[in-house]
């Protein structure tokens, strides 16, 4: 090389290196400008990103550019600015504290997005972190960790189901994204096809929401919103055991995002051994059947601007039940669905979506290799919302639904099938009266064929002084007869028929519900009251007329009850890591015309949490204990013999998990656990008491691959 060009590749070398490698410097600080230390800061989509020392200083090389930085901590809100890599000045990100989490956004309380602290519908948030601290399996174990008053307990064939102070799993309205899910277990939605990996947030409203929800929403709303891809590239991999059972849960997360387009693929197996419980004495044993599933979600965004966007979504799952030596229970699920979601002006929002949704079950004999289908359960659905601001304190929301829903099944007449079409239209005001006052007010209407029109209100109230927020609200919920409790006609086991009714009324319900929240500092303090006036209530009843004097059972509409609870709840956290969280629900039950009470929820139950966190560079540590205790239960039931009622007891349990985590590089998690703490065992074995044998031990490993290789 010509000697006198070597001073020219040197400047051009400099500036080459000055233009690919441009370093920002920072100092992350709270609004009071104390330092946050460790703080994770990243541009817009993570494809840079870095940690702040212990003194909040952090250093990110990049291209010359403009960019937007966001840094995040557990216990702050995410701040987000823009700079430019020429800056010669040091950049000052400034992230406030928010340490109970009232600053999550919600949609679910008014189909609107607010934060929770300014939501005028009490609603409950559970966090992806929420569900990662907890090292959950399955939905199941989120909302018995999560929520006092929510209890899992088992039905014909050890079946599970969900009940809630007092209403059954079809008053609790499940939605994936706003969406309802097809099939049905024993009234209950499958909630084994919820995969929790693939959760953002879940959002709860309880008391009846109908005026939003339509059918099925009287006693809950549960709605869980799921991830879509934030990074460049994201390939993310989990596995957990447990000592007992066989229970084995294994995931892959793999995602992209390019330009306009980001897609997300979540894939979760998991499966476990049966195993047999014995009461004490090992005088009478009970089967817990051993199963495997596989569950694929995908979601495809493309996105117009940052305020318009397409999303596709598909699904399928798989699960497969031991019953017996001979045959084995099968599920499977095919959903698909098209969303667009715009701001076509700065006062206009549109949400249009379509949802496919298909469940099947069928009964596989392994021998033969025969898989005979029972069950097909198809859903169609379209719905349209739209919001209009009238100015920054009144906004008008509005929508309808039209809803195509086929069922087959082996409960009709020769395995036969019925249809049913429904529609809706809604419309709702949410409106900031004055600084410290928002009132939302809805009302909706229904139709359903087969049955006809359905008229549901509602009205919520916030009142809101310095660290003081007062919450009230009316509204009216409502239960449409589904398909099988029309039209069923089901020999069961031989001894008696189970028919349907085409002449029910709707299940409805008024629902009145006050709240006080009391934020202080690192402290909240929540006490609300709910009241259920019932009425109409579906349910089986003996009729002995029946079958020319045999006597069936068969469904009815029968006198409603009053459901009455409360709940309080109280949340601490510190900056230091720790913080802790109880929450007690108490229900009870008001029958009319001194009907016996046939509720087996348990009056008292306690949920609490204890955990500690600690950040270092390239090191997190964690440690979650999570109880809760179920007190005991008094109900009655008939005995079918006599014709009488007896009283029946359900044993008070508690149970205690837990856990303790290990973060490196924000790409290695290593968690350990001990469930059933103090190993607790049943003396009997009843429906809905816990099947464990005692204590077991789990181990779990997630990998964050594109982190772990930019580390090393």
């Amino acid at each position: 090389m010509n000697k006198r060009l070597l001073p020219l590749f040197a400047v051009l070398l400099f500036f080459s290196m000055r233009t690919f490698a441009d370093p920002i410097h920072g100092i992350v600080v709270t609004d009071g400008n104390k330092p946050v230390p460790f703080a994770y800061v990243m541009t817009e989509g993570k494809k840079y990103a870095t940690q702040a020392d212990k003194e909040g200083r952090f250093t990110l090389n990049v291209p010359s550019g403009e960019y937007t930085l966001t840094a995040m901590l557990i216990g702050y809100e995410r701040c987000t600015v823009k700079v430019s890599s020429s800056a010669t000045t040091e950049v000052k990100m400034y992230m406030k504290e928010d340490l109970i989490n009232l600053g999550a956004v919600t949609v679910t309380g008014t189909m609107t997005k607010k934060t929770l602290a300014n939501t005028p519908v009490v609603t409950r948030v559970i966090t992806a972190a929420d569900i990662r601290k907890l090292d959950a399996t399955n939905i199941r174990d989120v909302l018995e960790a999560e929520l006092p008053g929510i209890e899992y307990s088992y039905a014909m064939n050890r079946q599970e189901v969900l009940k809630m102070q007092g209403l059954s799993g079809l008053s609790l309205l499940f939605l994936v994204d706003g969406e309802r899910l097809a099939g049905e277990t024993l009234d209950n939605v499958d909630y084994r096809r919820l995969n929790v990996d693939n959760i953002e947030r879940i959002e709860i409203v309880k008391g009846a929401a109908s005026a939003l929800y339509g059918s099925n929403a009287v006693g809950a709303v549960i709605n869980i919103i799921t991830k879509s891809a934030a990074d460049p590239l994201t390939v993310h991999l989990n596995t957990h055991f447990e000592s007992k059972y066989g229970t084995q849960r294994h995931g892959a997360e793999v995602g992209s995002r390019t330009g306009r387009f980001s897609n997300l693929l979540n894939i979760q197996t998991d499966r476990m051994k049966s195993y047999t419980v014995f009461d004490k004495g090992r005088a009478d044993s009970t089967q817990v059947y051993g199963n495997r599933q596989w569950n694929f979600k995908d979601k495809l965004v493309y996105k117009w601007s940052d305020k318009t966007s397409l999303t596709g979504k598909a699904g399928y799952y798989f699960h497969e039940r031991n019953v017996s030596a001979y045959s084995k229970d099968r599920s499977r699920d095919f959903l698909g669905g098209l969303r667009f979601a715009g701001t076509l002006s700065e006062k206009d929002v549109l949400d249009v979506s379509y949802n496919f949704d298909r469940y099947d079950k069928s009964d596989f004999y392994p021998v033969t290799k025969k898989d005979i289908l029972n069950y097909k359960n198809v859903q169609n659905s379209l719905r349209a919302l739209y919001t209009h601001a009238f100015d920054k304190d009144l906004l008008l929301t509005m929508g309808g639904d039209m809803m195509a829903n086929y069922l087959q099944t082996y409960q009709f007449v020769n395995g036969g099938s019925h249809r049913q079409f429904s529609t809706d239209i809604f419309a709702q005001a949410d409106w900031n009266i004055a600084h410290h006052w928002n009132i939302v007010a809805g009302l909706r209407s229904d139709y359903f064929s087969g049955y006809g029109w359905q008229l549901t209100p509602k009205i919520a109230g916030m009142y809101s002084l310095n660290n003081l927020k007062v919450r009230g609200s009316y509204s009216r919920g409502f239960r449409a007869p589904t398909l099988k409790e029309m039209y069923m006609n089901f020999n069961m086991a031989n001894v008696f028929y189970i028919y349907g009714n085409k002449d029910l009324k709707a299940e409805t319900s008024n629902s009145f519900s006050t709240s006080a929240e009391y934020v202080h500092r690192n402290y909240c303090f929540t006490l609300t009251g709910y009241y259920n006036i019932l009425d109409n209530e579906i349910s089986t009843i003996w009729n002995p007329a029946l079958d020319a004097g045999k006597g069936a059972m068969a469904y009815y509409n029968v006198e409603g009850t009053s459901l009455a609870s409360v709940d309080a709840t109280v949340v601490a956290r510190y900056s230091c890591g720790f913080g802790a969280k109880l929450s007690y629900a108490y229900f009870h039950e008001f029958t009319r015309h001194n009907m016996p009470i046939t509720s087996d929820s348990r009056p008292h139950t306690f949920t609490a949490q204890v955990d500690y966190r600690k950040t270092f560079k390239h090191y997190e540590m964690s440690v979650t204990l999570n109880g809760r205790y179920l007190s005991e239960g008094t109900y009655s039931t008939l005995d079918t013999a006599t014709k009488t009622y007896r009283k029946t007891t359900s044993a008070a349990y508690s149970l205690w998990r837990l856990i303790v985590q290990q973060r490196l590089y924000q790409a290695v998690q290593i968690t350990l656990g001990i469930d059933n703490l103090f190993n607790y065992r049943p003396k009997v074995y009843q429906y809905n008491s816990p099947f464990t044998t005692g204590t077991s031990f789990t181990v779990g490993v997630a990998v964050e691959l594109e982190q772990l290789f930019k580390h090393l």
